[in-house]
């Protein structure tokens, strides 16, 4: 991928997790963790394996929070002057077949397809997602009209 990136020049922006789902993945890792660390203290004291499962249920939590927010910090939207990439996902302006946004309830999905039929969808766990699919949309119409320019 990292080859694929280079080929689609300077890269303009990045969008990275939003701080609103970094927050919560924080408040849920802490919060898990102390009342692990208290459950264990208080079977510790009481000898009642209770306590002991208490705690390793906080402890469970702990882990899958830390896990899927280790997995969240890889989605990375980056633009760049010929394309994205996000994951494993890399187009150039004028692979991109459509742009689809949905705007339900103030959460948006935006779905990108490729004409080899890859896609990706982007949602409000990104960063600044709206201008990140405003940016894309007008790159994508920029190399249509140009491609169109270009046959006339």
């Amino acid at each position: 991928m990292i080859e694929k990136a280079q080929n689609l020049g300077k890269l303009i922006s990045i969008h990275t997790i939003a701080p609103a789902f970094l927050q919560r993945a924080v408040i849920i890792a802490v919060l898990s963790f102390v009342f692990f660390l208290a459950m264990l203290a208080v079977f510790s004291i009481r000898q009642n394996f209770i306590y002991f499962f208490l705690s390793t249920a906080f402890l469970i939590v702990y882990l899958f929070t830390m896990f899927g927010w280790l997995m969240m910090r890889k989605n990375i939207l980056k633009i760049y002057e010929n394309g994205i990439t996000y994951r494993k996902f890399t187009a150039r302006w004028n692979e991109i077949e459509s742009i689809e946004s949905d705007n339900k309830n103030g959460k948006i999905n935006c779905e990108i397809r490729k004409a080899k039929g890859e896609k990706i969808t982007l949602t409000d766990s990104i960063y600044e997602v709206e201008k990140a699919v405003k940016l894309i949309k007008t790159k994508v119409n920029l190399k249509s009209l140009k491609a169109t320019d270009n046959i006339a």
